[in-house]
C-alpha cells in the first residue's frame, strides 16, 4: 500500500447538492453515474462492427443497413441514454410525414463520399450536464421537409477537396424556419428515477405534424453465441412498458399519454439485407415500416419483444410547442407525474448551483455560457465502449494464438484487450472511439466537474486490459499500435498537483499512474529510438498531415526520419516524469535512482536536437533559429525539411522548472548531478545558456529545457510574428510564410509540396477529414500556453518579448500565454459585431435567436478567421476553452511566480465544490 499523501492547506466550502451526489457515489457506493448519455452516436462504419474480407469499415456496415441491422457490439441514438453497461436504452425516434427513413439516428457522409473525409450533416447541441447526470439537456434540429439525403452525398462527392464542404444548411431546408426544434431534458428523482421531457417546438410559419417515438431497448447480445439468457419488454398497465433482463434486473417505462406502443426485436432483417428469412417476423427496422410504410403486420401484436416505442402523433401548431413526457424507473412511483415538473425545477437549481460554484464569477454571461457549453459537451461525450478484441479477432479467424490466424485483421497483437467502460469520445459521431492523447486532454476540462472521473480515465489506459504488455498504450480501434503523443504523464501530473494544493493529495494515484508509465516510457525509448542516439521518431504523432511525407508509412526516399515533435514529446515526457519521482522520493528514497536517470535522459534528449559543433544532422538550425524534421537518405547523407511548422515549435512545450535547492534534498540525486557535470561539461554548457548557468533563474530555481534563453528568443520571434504563426485566434498550426513560399520537394519527377492551407486539407493524407497545415488546434494551443507559463517563474518579470513581433509591445512571458489564451477564447465568443468567429459567415448561426447562442466545439479552426473546421462535436479537446477561461479569469503573474501549480489550485478553491478525492488504490485495476 502506498503512504498517505501530503496534504496541502484544507478550506472549507459549503457542499452544493451536485457534489454531494459526487461524492455519495464515491464514497458509498450510491449508482448517481449508473446511467448516463452513455450510447454512441455512431455505431455503424466502426472497426468494431466490421467483419469484411477487406477491412473496408465504412462500406460494410452502412448507414442504410444500420436501421435494420442489429449491432454486434454497441447502440447508437438520438440524445441516447443508458444504463453504464449499455444493457437497457433509450433514444428518439422522428417522422416529419415526408423522410424516407424514420429518424432513429444521426446522417452523414463516409470517409469516401465527402471531399473532407467523413462528416455527420445534422445540427444538434449538448446544452446541459450535471457530472452525475442528475440533468441534462440536449437540442436537436430536425427539418420538417424531406431530409436531403441524396443531395447532400451526391454535391459533396462531386466536389473537389479544394472546396468547402456542401453542409444541410446549404440545402436551403432550413429556410422559413421550417424546422422543429426537439429538446430532450433528462431529471433523475433518485439514481434508479429517470424523468425525461421532450418538448417539441415549431420554428416554423404554418402548423406541422411530427411523429414521435421515445425507444426503449436492449442491446443485442443473445444472438452470438453467447448463451445469453434474452430480456424481454411488454405492455402493462395500458401506457407503460416494463423492461425485465436477468443481470439489469427490472425496470419501467410510464409513458404519459401514450395512446399506441409498439413491440418489435432488436433482431436484423435478414430479409431485406441479405434476402434470406429472418429469424423472426418481428425484426429492427420494424417501426420504420410500421408508421412509414403503414405495415401494420410489422409489429408484435403480443405486445412483447426486445425493442419497443411509444407512438405520439403531435400537430404542433406555428410558433408553438409540445410536451412529451416519460419515467423510466426500478419501482414505479406511486405519484407517477404529479410532481414531474417539480423534480425538474429543483434538478434545474441543482444544475445552476453547481456551475454557479464553479465557474469564475467575473467571466462575462457569454464567457459563462460557453463555459457551461464546453463542460456539458464533455459530460454527454461519454460512452459505453464494448471491444473484446480476443473473441473478435477469432470471429475474424486472425487471431495469432487460436486457430489459423490467417484472416488478416487489423490490431492482432492487441488480442489482450477487453474494454468495457464509460470512456469520453473526442466525437461520438465522427470519432466515436477513445483515442489516447485526445483522452488526456479530455480529463484537463473534465476535472473542473467531476476528478474522480477525470483520474479514472487516466488509470484506464494503464490497466492490463488495455495498455499492451510491452507497455505501449493503445491509440484508437483503427489501428491501436499507432503512436500518440505521450501526454499522459503531464495530464497526470497536473491533476495530482492540483488536488494537493486544496488539501487532497491522492499519492495512491499518482504511484499507480506511475507504474504504468514507466511501462510506456520505457517502450518509447526501445521502440522510438532503435539507434539508442536519444532521437526519436514515432510516425504521425497525431499531426496527420503536417509533414511533405506521410510520416507514418515508409518514405519514398528510403532512409528514416528524426522527428522534432517526436523528440520534443519525449523530452517533456522525461520532465513530467521527474516531477512525479521527486514527489514519490517524499515517500520512498528508491525513486531517488530513477528520478536521476530522467535527469539524464533528458539532458541527453535536449543535447541530441543541437550538438556542439556545426552539424548538418540535427534537428536545430542555427541559421534560421528553428527546429526541423531532420531526413536521413540510405547513403548517409541528411538535410532539414525546412517546413516551418507546429513540429518546430513543440520543443517549447519541454519545458520544467525546479526550484531553488529541490535537488539538494535529495542527496543522491545531487551526487549523481554533480557528478554528471563533472563528466560532461560540454554538455550541460551546450543545453543551457552561460547567463543562466552562471546566476541561475528568478528566485534561483533552475530550468530544464530543449530552448535556452537564445533558442527561445528566436523561436518566439516566428510564433508571435502575425505574418507567420500568430492569428487572431491562436498559434496556427504551419507558418503563414509558406502561403507565398510552400515548401516543395522533388523525387523522381514527382512534387511533395506543403503549403499554407487554413481552412481544409486539399490531400487524401490520413483521409483527408483534417489539417494540420494551417489552422489552429486547442490541444497544442493549451500547451505551448502550459510552456510559457512553466517557462515564466524561471525568467521571471523582467524578462520580455516583443509580441506581436514587430509591434514594438513587449509582454512577459505569462503576458503572453494570456493573449494566446484571449485569442483562442474570443473564436467562440461575440466580437463588437455580436458575431462568434466560429460560425464564419453562416448568418443563421450568427443572426437567430434559436440558434445564435448553441455553441460548437469544432476540431480545429480556420487559422485566419476562426471558423470552426472539421469535427463539429469534438468537444473531447476543444472543451479546453472551459479550462482556458477558468484559467485566465483570476490568475495572477505574482501567484505563478510564487508557483504555478499553487496558483491554479488558489483559483480552484474558490469554484471547486469540494469533497474529498477518490481512493484510486484499492480496487482491482482490471475491474
Amino acid at each position: 500500500m502506498a503512504p498517505e499523501g501530503k496534504k496541502g492547506t484544507p478550506f472549507s466550502y459549503v457542499e452544493v447538492t451536485e457534489q454531494k451526489r459526487l461524492n455519495e457515489a464515491r464514497e458509498n457506493g450510491v449508482p448517481w453515474k449508473k446511467w448516463g448519455p452513455y450510447l454512441s452516436e455512431r455505431q455503424w462504419g466502426t472497426v468494431r462492427e466490421d467483419y469484411s474480407a477487406d477491412g473496408n469499415a465504412w462500406d460494410y456496415f452502412t448507414h442504410d443497413q444500420s436501421r435494420s441491422r442489429a449491432y454486434r457490439w454497441g447502440e447508437d441514438g438520438l440524445a441516447g441514454f443508458s444504463d453504464d453497461k449499455q444493457q437497457l436504452c433509450f433514444a428518439l425516434a422522428l417522422w416529419n410525414g415526408r423522410d424516407p427513413i424514420l429518424k432513429e439516428r444521426l446522417f452523414g457522409l463516409t470517409n469516401s463520399e465527402s471531399n473532407h473525409g467523413e462528416d455527420v450533416k445534422e445540427y444538434y447541441f449538448y446544452i446541459d450536464s450535471t457530472p452525475t447526470h442528475s440533468y441534462m439537456k440536449y437540442l436537436y434540429k430536425y427539418p420538417q421537409a424531406e431530409y436531403p439525403y441524396r443531395d447532400l452525398v451526391e454535391t459533396n462527392r462531386r466536389r473537389s477537396r479544394e472546396e468547402m464542404e456542401y453542409e444541410l444548411l446549404d440545402t436551403g431546408i432550413f429556410d422559413e424556419d421550417r424546422y422543429f426544434d426537439v429538446f430532450v431534458e433528462y431529471a433523475k428523482a433518485d439514481p434508479e428515477d429517470t424523468l425525461v421531457r421532450i418538448s417539441v417546438h415549431n420554428r416554423g410559419p404554418e402548423a406541422a405534424q411530427l411523429h414521435l417515438l421515445p425507444t426503449l431497448w436492449f442491446r443485442n447480445t443473445w444472438s452470438w453465441g453467447n448463451e445469453e439468457t434474452k430480456p424481454v419488454l411488454g405492455q402493462i398497465d395500458g401506457n407503460k412498458i416494463h423492461a425485465s433482463h436477468p443481470k439489469l434486473g427490472d425496470y419501467t417505462l410510464q409513458c404519459e399519454g401514450a395512446k399506441e406502443l409498439l413491440f418489435t426485436e432488436n433482431e436484423s432483417n435478414a430479409s431485406r439485407l441479405w434476402g434470406q428469412p429472418s429469424p423472426t417476423p418481428y425484426v429492427k427496422d420494424a417501426f420504420h415500416r410500421y408508421v412509414i410504410s403503414g405495415e401494420h403486420d410489422a409489429v408484435n401484436p403480443q405486445k412483447s419483444g426486445t425493442k419497443a416505442a411509444a407512438h405520439y402523433t403531435l400537430d404542433v401548431p406555428a410558433g408553438g410547442s409540445k410536451v412529451v413526457r416519460l419515467r423510466l424507473n426500478r419501482k414505479p412511483a406511486a405519484d407517477r407525474f404529479n410532481t414531474f415538473d417539480k423534480t425538474f425545477d429543483t434538478r434545474i437549481d441543482d444544475a445552476n448551483e453547481f456551475y454557479d460554484r464553479i465557474t469564475p464569477k467575473n467571466l462575462s454571461e457569454d464567457e459563462r455560457r460557453v463555459h457551461r457549453q464546453a463542460l456539458a459537451g464533455m459530460l454527454w461525450s461519454k460512452q459505453y465502449y464494448y471491444f473484446d478484441l480476443d473473441r473478435w479477432l477469432t470471429e475474424h479467424d486472425s487471431h495469432p494464438m487460436v486457430g489459423s490466424g490467417k484472416g488478416g485483421a487489423r490490431n492482432t497483437d492487441w488480442f489482450h484487450m477487453l474494454n468495457s467502460d464509460i470512456i469520453s469520445m473526442p466525437d461520438k459521431w465522427e470519432y466515436p472511439w477513445y483515442a489516447a492523447w485526445d483522452l488526456a486532454f479530455h480529463t484537463i476540462a473534465l476535472s473542473l466537474v467531476d476528478f474522480d472521473f477525470a483520474k479514472d480515465q487516466l488509470l484506464l489506459m494503464l490497466r492490463n486490459l488495455y495498455a499492451h504488455p510491452n507497455g505501449q498504450i493503445p491509440a484508437y480501434e483503427w489501428n491501436f499500435g499507432d503512436v500518440n503523443p505521450p501526454v499522459h504523464a503531464w495530464a497526470t501530473l497536473f491533476l495530482y498537483r492540483i488536488e494537493t494544493e486544496l488539501g487532497r493529495a491522492d499519492i495512491r494515484f499518482l504511484e499507480r499512474s506511475f507504474q504504468g508509465l514507466m511501462l510506456n516510457f520505457n517502450w518509447w525509448v526501445n521502440r522510438k529510438d532503435p539507434q539508442g542516439r536519444n532521437v526519436f521518431a514515432g510516425g504521425f504523432l497525431g499531426l496527420d498531415n503536417i509533414g511533405v511525407f506521410d510520416r507514418s508509412a515508409p518514405l519514398p526516399t528510403g532512409g528514416h526520419l528524426d522527428q522534432a515533435d517526436g523528440t520534443a514529446w519525449m523530452a517533456f515526457y522525461c520532465q513530467c516524469m521527474l516531477q512525479i519521482a521527486l514527489i514519490l522520493t517524499d515517500y520512498d528514497t528508491m525513486y531517488e535512482e530513477i528520478a536521476y536517470r530522467f535527469i539524464e535522459h533528458f539532458v541527453w534528449i535536449a543535447y541530441a536536437m543541437d550538438r556542439i559543433g556545426t552539424n548538418h544532422d540535427e534537428m536545430w538550425d542555427s541559421v534560421d533559429g528553428f527546429y526541423y524534421d531532420l531526413l536521413h537518405f540510405p547513403n548517409g547523407d541528411a538535410m532539414r525539411l525546412k517546413i516551418r511548422s507546429m513540429v518546430g515549435l513543440l520543443p517549447l512545450c519541454a519545458s520544467t522548472v525546479l526550484e531553488g535547492g529541490q535537488l539538494d534534498k535529495h542527496p543522491r540525486i545531487a551526487e549523481l548531478v554533480n557528478l554528471f557535470r563533472k563528466r560532461h561539461p560540454e554538455v550541460i554548457e551546450k543545453i543551457a545558456s552561460a547567463e543562466d548557468l552562471e546566476k541561475g533563474g528568478y528566485m534561483g530555481r533552475r530550468l530544464l529545457t530543449t530552448c535556452n534563453r537564445p533558442k527561445l528568443k528566436s523561436v518566439l520571434g516566428y510564433m508571435l510574428d502575425e505574418n507567420e504563426f500568430l492569428s487572431p485566434y491562436g498559434i496556427r498550426s504551419l507558418s503563414k510564410y509558406h502561403k507565398d513560399h510552400p515548401f516543395v520537394f522533388y523525387l523522381q519527377g514527382q512534387e511533395y509540396k506543403v503549403e499554407y492551407l487554413p481552412a481544409e486539407s486539399n490531400t487524401g493524407m490520413f483521409g483527408g477529414n483534417s489539417n494540420w497545415r494551417g489552422p489552429i488546434w486547442m490541444p497544442v494551443n493549451a500547451l505551448i500556453i502550459r510552456g510559457l507559463l512553466s517557462m515564466f517563474p524561471f525568467y521571471g518579470p523582467d524578462f520580455k518579448v516583443e509580441c506581436p513581433t514587430g509591434s514594438g509591445n513587449y509582454m512577459t512571458l505569462f503576458e503572453v500565454a494570456k493573449e494566446i489564451s484571449r485569442r483562442n477564447a474570443s473564436m467562440f465568443l461575440r466580437d463588437a459585431n455580436g458575431q462568434r468567429p466560429i460560425y464564419g459567415g453562416t448568418k443563421k448561426f450568427q443572426d437567430d435567436p434559436h440558434w445564435r447562442d448553441y455553441i460548437l466545439y469544432y476540431e480545429y479552426f480556420h487559422g485566419d478567421n476562426g471558423a470552426g473546421l472539421g469535427a463539429s462535436h469534438q468537444t473531447g479537446w476543444t472543451g479546453l476553452a472551459a479550462r482556458a477561461l477558468d484559467l485566465f479569469a483570476r490568475l495572477t503573474p505574482e501567484a505563478v511566480l510564487a508557483s504555478t501549480s499553487k496558483a491554479i489550485a488558489e483559483m480552484t478553491r474558490e469554484q471547486v465544490a469540494g469533497g474529498t478525492v477518490a481512493d484510486t488504490g484499492g480496487s482491482n485495476p482490471d475491474e
